[in-house]
């Protein structure tokens, strides 16, 4: 017997816009969403430059936001926040994301700007983690509480998760720069920001793109693919749980979605999720989950290896910068120049790197 459902379709730049609007109904969303609530767009932005499969795609926002027009949601928020290595404005901009704003007359908020209130607050779920990163208080911006979310990530791999979608996008969104610290113990932190969004969001639904997808050491310096799928559903766990299996995972043996399978918080077990739209019995993207760059095998160090012991003063002090700095470096000025751009090029000559470059004739 299904206890969830996934909504799963084939698309093409022809139709995606529809395509959406028939893969959210097919997910029921109304059912998911309270009409008399307002709705936050939680956008994904993974790297201030364009990169297929890493980031929110334009016509992913653009046809969920569409779609949530035309069934007489009002206010919707596009929201994003920063890291320590990633400029979501430059990102906003170069992922042709603030044309799809403008022509829907919304407005970005940057979770990290001024005007935005973050509040202690205090779970009624039992935590794994975050307090005791936190012990002083978990923060969370003021303006997700009593609002529904829907989240807006891409189809990828990633270095600490294997995989990464509507449960790790709440990360970006709910955790202030500092989020970080829970690296070590990222699979519970999803769990417990999994509990906390069941708490303060009325309507909880997430719409991931994969019309472009990432294989390798996510979320940025990866190999994009063109794959045409696109999914949706409510239910946070099990749209992570389908995404995996199409890349080629056990969802029951990614240690996040198998916590939150057993906390109660979704589904991960595929038998049990019924798919609605395509059938993808037999879908397997052959991804990788153990290709690594130098910056995430030092990253690893820190976090689960020899290097542990210094985990507080090189990420927690005053020398913190470093790793900023060192990160920016590798991915900005060594990596995206001499091997991701060559990729970009490649993937702009698709259909789908076409429709991206229309979207940015109005930006």
């Amino acid at each position: 017997m299904s206890c969830s459902k996934v909504a799963v379709l084939k698309t093409s730049p022809e139709t995606v816009i529809e395509d959406y609007a028939r893969l959210m109904k097919l997910a029921d969303f109304e059912s998911h969403l309270p009409k008399d609530k307002e709705t936050i767009l939680k956008i994904n932005i993974s790297w201030h430059y364009f990169f297929p499969g890493c980031s929110t795609t334009p016509w992913q926002l653009d046809g969920v936001t569409r779609t949530l027009k035309e069934a007489g949601y009002g206010r919707l928020i596009p929201a994003q926040n920063r890291t320590v290595v990633v400029d979501p404005k430059l990102g906003a901009k170069n992922n042709h994301l603030e044309s799809v704003i403008e022509k829907h007359g919304l407005e970005f908020v940057y979770l990290y700007e001024e005007g935005v209130k973050w509040i202690n607050y205090e779970p009624r779920a039992e935590m794994l983690v975050l307090d005791k990163v936190f012990p002083e208080g978990i923060l969370i911006p003021d303006i997700m509480v009593g609002r529904n979310a829907v989240h807006l990530p891409t189809l990828k791999t990633h270095v600490f998760t294997t995989m990464t979608g509507a449960m790790k996008n709440a990360f970006g969104g709910l955790l202030r720069e500092n989020r970080h610290w829970t690296h070590s113990v990222i699979h519970e932190t999803l769990v417990d920001l999994l509990a906390i969004q069941k708490e303060i969001h009325p309507g909880l639904f997430a719409v991931t793109d994969g019309t472009f997808a990432g294989d390798g050491p996510g979320p940025r310096a990866m190999m994009p693919y063109v794959k045409n799928y696109i999914l949706a559903s409510a239910d946070q766990v099990a749209i992570d749980a389908i995404a995996a299996k199409m890349m080629g995972f056990d969802p029951m043996n990614l240690k996040f979605l198998r916590l939150a399978y057993e906390k109660g918080l979704g589904c991960a077990d595929p038998k049990e999720i019924e798919v609605v739209g395509e059938d993808i019995s037999e879908v397997n993207f052959h991804f990788h989950d153990r290709m690594e760059t130098l910056a995430s095998r030092g990253q690893k160090m820190i976090y689960h290896g020899p290097l542990k012991p210094l985990e507080n003063i090189l990420l927690r002090s005053f020398i913190t910068p470093w790793s900023y700095y060192a990160s920016r470096l590798y991915y900005d000025a060594f990596w995206y120049p001499c091997v991701g751009k060559a990729r970009v090029k490649r993937m702009l000559e698709t259909d789908w790197g076409k429709l991206f470059k229309s979207y940015g004739k109005n930006s």
